[in-house]
């Protein structure tokens, strides 16, 4: 197989990272976070003017028909600056829904604008009740006339508090717990009955919870089936993990570079600490782990198109759960090799380790995607 990258994507993995290398240094990632929005507009056109926000789109749609490597490689560049940018919320986690569920005149309507950067959605997934599984969702969308009403509460909507508009899932039938009977809308922020309060997140990005107070939506707002879209979300999940692995596996790489370069700087007993042999061997534990980290990552890319969704689950749950474990490793010994200063915010560190956790945490935890690999029997029964 083949793992060399095509002139094409070696021109995107060029381009993102010398952009960020030149405009996305720890410092002045600390200023983007302290913008009014919790990150950079004009870091964003930027990303826009290079064409990322357009990588996953079809042409047809405003897009350059980029597909999960490319998105791989751009999301393996953000990890390591540790971007704070909306990427993942707009066009990977709404723009996916869009995509995937949205009809040709809805994409033609919408997507063009999240392809140029101009408009910022959000996904409004899920609520206090839910965890990790989308069919507990509660929220409901009740037939008015010619349109629907939508009522309720979405949780932790990842950048949700500056979002033009959302992708909402709310349900039309049935109970929690029922993957039937849910649907998708597209809903602007400006709405009447839509409220939200915006915060940062432990790791520097930013969320929002979204309240819907008899919010009415046209017939034209639904996406795809209203009462038929579990499937389509389990698709965009299953697409954000491949992105986060990426990132993540970026993050680590950071994490290792720091790590080794400190133990050549750091002099302990009149000699770099690096020369001490327990500190050598944790080192190469943690490019070990980088490594197995990094071949799941190119799995996650290349199985996040499988139309069969058990195969695409079970591997996607795999490359979930090596990814948090090798981050979980990573982070505690950069942490350990750094002594103090590995936990003080001032440092680099400590932000990627906030980062691996969250990481960790969104859309399951590495213990909960080795459940759901258990109970499908694993990789090789899927």
């Amino acid at each position: 197989m083949d793992f060399d990258l095509s002139e094409e994507q070696t021109l995107i993995k060029d381009s993102v990272s010398k952009l960020l290398k030149g405009e996305y240094d720890f410092e002045k990632r600390e200023r983007h976070r302290a913008a009014p929005l919790g990150f950079s507009e004009e870091i964003w056109q930027s990303f826009a003017e290079l064409g990322l926000t357009a990588l996953p789109f079809t042409e047809d749609d405003g897009g350059l028909g980029g597909g999960p490597v490319e998105m791989m490689i751009a999301m393996e560049a953000f990890g390591r600056a540790l971007v704070v940018e909306p990427y993942l919320a707009s066009v990977v986690l709404a723009g996916g829904a869009l995509r995937h569920a949205a009809s040709a005149e809805q994409r033609a309507e919408i997507l063009p604008g999240v392809a140029s950067g101009e408009t910022r959605l959000a996904l409004a997934l899920f609520e206090r009740q839910t965890r990790h599984d989308p069919a507990l969702i509660a929220m409901r969308a009740t037939k008015d006339g010619e349109g629907y009403r939508l009522d309720g509460e979405k949780s932790l909507v990842l950048h949700g508090d500056s979002a033009h508009g959302f992708v909402v899932a709310a349900r039309m039938a049935g109970s929690p717990g029922d993957t039937g009977g849910l649907g998708l809308f597209h809903v602007p922020a400006d709405t009447e009955g839509l409220g939200r309060r915006g915060y940062a997140t432990q790791d520097g990005m930013r969320a929002a919870e979204v309240q819907f107070s008899s919010v009415r939506v046209t017939a034209d707002d639904v996406l795809g089936d209203p009462e038929g879209a579990y499937p389509v979300i389990l698709r965009v999940i299953d697409e954000a993990i491949a992105a986060l692995c990426a990132e993540a596996v970026g993050s680590m790489e950071r994490m290792v570079e720091l790590t080794t370069a400190f133990l050549k700087e750091r002099k302990q007993f009149g000699m770099p600490i690096g020369g001490f042999q327990a500190l050598q061997h944790r080192a190469a534990e943690m490019y070990m782990a980088l490594e197995q980290a990094r071949s799941m990552m190119m799995f996650a890319a290349m199985s996040a198109e499988e139309p069969d969704a058990v195969a695409r689950r079970a591997a996607i749950s795999a490359a979930k759960v090596q990814i948090g474990r090798s981050g979980r490793f990573i982070g505690q010994s950069a942490v350990q090799l750094h002594g103090g200063v590995g936990v003080t915010m001032e440092y680099e560190i400590a932000h990627h380790f906030k980062r691996q956790t969250m990481i960790d945490l969104a859309f399951g935890d590495a213990d909960h995607h080795l459940a759901l690999l258990g109970e499908s029997g694993g990789l090789e029964a899927a």
